[in-house]
């Protein structure tokens, strides 16, 4: 079932070692933090959508879907074990064409194709039965578990404005579900109302000053229904894309302490069917526009402050399932990683990524389960970096992107560095930034230490391989579904951080001083 490799082929190291290598000094500025992620930072999502969801003339999704998804393999198990914890967002879509069959709701649909319905599919139903499966899964596999919950329910869609859905929000089928869940002791972090509703929306749409109304009830069922504030699970919203006036509305109306965390999604790379996006993925100028949409949800934070500040709820790069060409590639690290990098900088407390399996776009192969290239780095990132994020500066150069934070297991510090470049590897230095005084050289780092390096490669050199290595090695489960072992390598700490062309390393150093990360 598995390719079984000992090492990496030899012709990678071959052309890694005949690329052009420049020198490049970076900065890190350890005195203070310019951010703070949650400690589980990394997340993933589970999506409803069935087998017939299609895009592009290709079902990518199989079984993928929540309501069908085996439950049973251990290739899955494993892969959600080996975060320990792992985030999971369950929602997408069609969150807001569910209903719960509990209390009043008596008949339970499955999801149908029919061209007048959200998305182009009918109503469908999650029975509690599966509710209790999926409970007993992500407590086996120690998930931390963020619920999207239907926010469309009682409401109808205008007559007069296409996608727009009016009316009061009805918790009746809210109620009767957390009561269910709590009854039987299942464990929900936070509860996520809705999916795409903002704005301009997503094949549906609510107006600001109602979301706004109809969130402050959502909070008010939850302080009532979970009454010890030590098991209360957070409310998060809107979980759609950014429009400044439509947030700022919704949270003006809401106001203080209804929204614990402010939710949004990121799909900059545009459709999936483009064939553009490999040229999208490899151009610093082109992941760098990105950032406004950082800046102006943390300018929304800022003003409203909510208790967890801003998520990044659903991120897979490319709409529509993904692109099959690269979603499932090692090319798509090159995005995935250094979203998660800039998304920390501006302050986004966690990033899920759209999804943990399922469409193209999943971290799992849909059918084999086998992990894609994004799993391994996704996987290091949850290991390595810390929730202390640092500044860095560096000579400027585009095709190196560079990210900082405290290690995740004390002391030192964690660095990424992604290299977008096809011909040109690079040598690292370190400098420590002097505080207090920028018109004083910055020290240069001289570690006692040896480093911990994880070097990740496609398999032959090409980016398009579905295959990572790391330090030369293969990624592949072991015979009983492991993930293998991911170990570093120990470097000389007098010697430069070696980047090879299209290449992504983690780096952590034990005897960095940095004040931030004591």
């Amino acid at each position: 079932m598995y390719f079984k490799f000992t090492f990496c082929p030899i012709i990678l190291l071959l052309w890694a070692s005949l690329s052009f290598a420049q020198n490049v000094n970076v900065v890190i500025h350890g005195a203070a933090s310019i951010a703070k992620t949650d400690d589980n930072f990394v997340c993933v999502t589970l999506d409803w959508w069935p087998a017939e969801k299609c895009d592009y003339n290709q079902c990518p999704w199989g079984k993928a879907g929540i309501l069908n998804l085996d439950l049973r393999y251990g290739a899955l198990i494993n892969a959600i074990k080996a975060f320990n914890p792992l985030r999971i967002k369950v929602g997408g879509s069609l969150q807001d064409n569910v209903v719960y069959k509990v209390g009043e709701v008596s008949s339970c649909p499955n999801f149908m194709k029919r061209e007048d319905g959200l998305f182009g599919f009918s109503q469908g139903c999650l029975p509690m039965e599966r509710w209790d499966q999926l409970n007993r899964f992500f407590n086996h596999t120690g998930v931390k578990l963020t619920f999207g919950l239907n926010a469309l329910f009682g409401r109808n869609e205008s007559q007069t404005e296409k996608g727009l859905w009016i009316g009061d929000w009805q918790p009746q089928n809210t109620r009767d579900f957390m009561q269910y869940t709590i009854s039987k002791g299942y464990k929900v972090d936070s509860y996520e109302f809705g999916n795409q509703l903002s704005g301009s929306g997503m094949g549906a749409k609510v107006d600001a000053k109602q979301y706004g109304k109809d969130v402050i009830v959502l909070k008010n069922l939850v302080k009532e229904l979970y009454a010890h504030p030590e098991t209360q699970p957070k409310v998060l919203g809107p979980g759609g894309f950014y429009e400044e006036k439509w947030f700022n509305t919704f949270l003006e109306v809401s106001g203080q302490g209804i929204v614990d965390g402010l939710t949004h999604h990121i799909y900059n790379l545009g459709p999936g069917d483009d064939p553009n996006m490999m040229n999208k993925i490899l151009d610093p100028s082109y992941l760098n526009q990105v950032s406004q949409t950082y800046k102006g949800v943390s300018d929304v934070v800022n003003k409203f402050r909510p208790q967890l500040g801003a998520w990044v709820s659903e991120s897979g790069g490319a709409l529509n399932g993904g692109s099959k060409d690269v979603s499932r590639t090692f090319a798509d690290g090159f995005w995935y990683l250094d979203q998660m990098g800039m998304a920390s900088t501006y302050d986004q407390k966690v990033f899920c990524r759209q999804a943990l399996i399922g469409g193209n776009y999943g971290l799992l192969n849909a059918t084999t389960f086998v992990p894609n290239p994004d799993y391994y780095g996704a996987l290091l990132w949850h290991r390595l970096m810390g929730s202390t994020v640092l500044a860095v500066t560096k000579e400027s150069d585009p095709d190196l992107r560079v990210y900082a934070h405290c290690a995740k297991k004390k002391p030192g510090v964690s660095l990424i560095f992604i290299n977008l470049s096809k011909d040109r590897s690079f040598n690292i230095t370190l400098s420590n930034a002097k505080p207090g005084d920028a018109g004083k050289p910055n020290y240069e780092f001289v570690g006692k230490q040896n480093r911990e390096e994880y070097h990740l490669r496609a398999l032959t050199g090409d980016i398009k391989d579905d295959i990572v290595c790391l330090n030369d090695v293969p990624m592949v489960q072991t015979d009983s579904e492991d993930i293998p072992a991911m170990d570093p390598k120990l470097v000389d700490a007098s010697t430069p951080i070696s980047i090879a062309a299209q290449s992504i390393a983690y780096v952590t150093i034990r005897d960095f001083e940095a004040p931030a990360c004591v």
